[in-house]
């Protein structure tokens, strides 16, 4: 396993997740989420296009995304097939319809479930280690340039860091990143915008997975 305090995975996000908040913007989150989480088609392609806004229009998320880069979902918590039928998968079908990305790898995968963190207490969240342990990269991609991680939401960054310590093992040469619908605010009260993208980074603080912003 590689050592984590030497990993530091860059991350961007586009929209920002309130659990608690009441402004309109929150309220606004929460439906978004709900219809990620249901891989609502309709909604996933105007969330795609709004990335590539963001991304050609206004020149955010750096040089993240690209023509020669392999967008690889994060899997879910419990082991399934290569369909592609979880959000995240879906979500990186989306955004490479959006040309922002030359592929989607579905290689990425768990041989065993872990607890499903949206419905778990914090306490008992799946660390950094279980999700590493779950998770196996298939040998079918051939020597990649750059890949990027996918997932829906991001909240501590745990899963996201684990499947980077994966996939760089598999990958030493590839340079990597990750990228994330929405991030998830738990500890500001409310939010006053729906859209807020942002570059941050993913890390360890010697106990657990830190992200920032």
């Amino acid at each position: 396993m590689i050592s984590l305090c030497e990993l530091a995975l860059h991350y961007s996000a586009c929209y920002v997740y309130s659990p608690r908040g009441v402004s309109p913007a929150a309220k606004g989150s929460r439906r978004l989420r709900e219809r990620v989480k249901g891989c609502d088609a309709h909604w996933l392609r105007r969330y795609a296009m709004r990335v590539r806004e963001q991304s050609v229009g206004q020149c955010r998320y750096g040089d993240l995304f690209g023509s020669d880069v392999i967008l690889v979902p994060v899997p879910r918590s419990v082991p399934s097939s290569c369909d592609a039928s979880w959000a995240a998968a879906q979500l990186a079908l989306a955004l490479q319809e959006q040309g922002l990305a030359a592929a989607v790898w579905i290689g990425l995968r768990r041989h065993c479930a872990v607890r499903k963190s949206a419905t778990a207490p914090c306490i008992a969240r799946p660390t950094v280690a279980e999700h590493y342990n779950s998770f196996v990269v298939d040998a079918s991609l051939r020597s990649p340039r750059r890949i990027l991680l996918v997932d829906d939401i991001v909240t501590r960054g745990r899963t996201l860091l684990a499947a980077s310590i994966r996939m760089r093992e598999r990958f030493p040469c590839a340079r990597l990143g990750a990228f994330a619908l929405v991030r998830t605010l738990g500890l500001v009260p409310d939010i006053a915008q729906l859209v807020d993208s942002c570059e941050g980074a993913i890390t360890w603080t010697g106990k657990d997975a830190r992200r920032e912003p």
